[in-house]
């Protein structure tokens, strides 16, 4: 079938799946559309159907290719006794964290995704007028919680390489009354990474200061995930604080695991404001399985690989520029305003994220399988 034919039919397909759920082609391409400014939660995705044939959801940053096996057996296997309390495998996953990451239990703490708890954060330091530093763009979950509980944010500039200007926000640090400084790393919608060496001394010299939150939602597609993590920094006391989701590699973002690593003392101020046993225990039992599947994590980040080579080559293709992403995602600077692009391609059933910074037009596409990738660039050859 040639591309032309194919992309009629993939978009026939689409619309008898809309109708299905009630929500016409162009509203829904409208309602994608207006809602997408960066932010993950945008009422517009709960319109978009995840079963919808022919779809490529490249919008959220999903993984596709999972649950595991492992994590899916062990999934069933804990229906089986869901009439008690989850407290034991609460306990198996808490343990089991704290061993791999050579910690005691008490530095650990679950949430349902990474999302409970950077709003647990959030609400811990916009006490009584707390101010937020962090890198702008970045991912803004923790930050907008922090404006909504009473917090001035403090936004620095990615530099003009689209890194973390560390050596401003550390000056802003000593300059200002910051109560937490927000890190994403790697960064949400750059893909960048901050170095491990620089990481670890931008801790070593701002944390007897000011708490630093490090949001590693991304650290396991990187290259050797435990050199670039800010984890030796909690176990040489510093107050660093690290959240991670089952949400991206291991493919849990509708199972709803997370969990955060810092000092015990630390660990109960955000228990005091977060969750609350919000985490079942189907969920938290997969979790531990797959935690533990090494095979399907590796498995993951080498599909992500492919889809990426792929993107990087048609981008390269039609002289586009893109940022070498250490995620799950790619962004690259565009030709033609963010949101026409957006409604383009979502004309032609494929989702996805625009931003504008520094004066640039932006979109950021997430990694799915290769028929989803083919469909981005066969809509994508359309448009540019």
């Amino acid at each position: 079938m040639n591309p032309i034919k194919r992309r009629e039919w993939l978009k026939a397909s689409a619309i008898t799946a809309l109708g299905v759920t009630g929500l016409s082609y162009t509203n829904w391409s409208k309602a994608f559309a207006n809602g997408s400014k960066g932010d993950e939660d945008a009422t517009f995705l709960k319109n978009i159907p995840s079963d919808a044939p022919l779809f490529a959801r490249l919008s959220s940053n999903e993984n596709p290719f999972g649950p595991s096996k492992s994590a899916k057996k062990a999934l069933f296997e804990a229906v089986e006794d869901s009439f008690l309390y989850p407290n034991k495998y609460r306990q198996q996953l808490v343990e089991l964290i704290a061993k791999t990451e050579g910690l005691t239990p008490e530095h650990i703490l679950l949430g349902a995704g990474s999302s409970e708890l950077l709003d647990a954060g959030a609400r811990v330091f916009s006490a009584n007028g707390g101010r937020v530093l962090s890198a702008d763009p970045t991912y803004a979950s923790l930050v907008r919680s922090a404006e909504r509980y009473g917090a001035e944010s403090i936004k620095v500039p990615l530099t003009k390489d689209h890194d973390h200007d560390l050596d401003t926000m550390e000056t802003l640090v000593g300059s200002k009354s910051i109560s937490l400084v927000y890190l994403c790393n790697p960064n949400n919608p750059t893909g960048k990474i901050i170095p491990a060496a620089q990481l670890k001394d931008f801790c070593a010299t701002v944390s007897p200061k000011v708490p630093i939150f490090i949001d590693e939602a991304y650290i396991d597609y990187v290259p050797n995930p435990a050199e670039l993590s800010a984890t030796d920094c909690i176990k040489k006391g510093m107050n660093v604080i690290i959240a991670r989701t089952f949400s991206k590699v291991h493919a849990f973002a509708g199972l709803r695991v997370g969990y955060c690593i810092a000092q015990p003392e630390m660990i109960k101020r955000l228990a005091a404001e977060g969750p609350r046993n919000s985490l079942s225990g189907p969920s938290m039992n997969a979790a531990a399985a797959s935690y533990q599947d090494n095979e399907f994590i590796q498995y993951s980040v080498d599909r992500t690989k492919e889809a990426k080579q792929y993107v990087y080559s048609l981008l390269k293709d039609k002289g586009y520029d893109y940022l070498p992403s250490y995620t799950n995602f790619i962004l690259f600077p565009l030709k033609m305003k963010g949101r026409k692009f957006q409604e383009e391609m979502m004309a032609r059933n494929v989702g996805l994220k625009s931003w504008e910074f520094s004066g640039q037009d932006f979109c950021r596409v997430s990694m799915g399988k290769m028929t989803d990738m083919e469909m981005f660039a066969t809509a994508f050859y359309k448009i540019v």
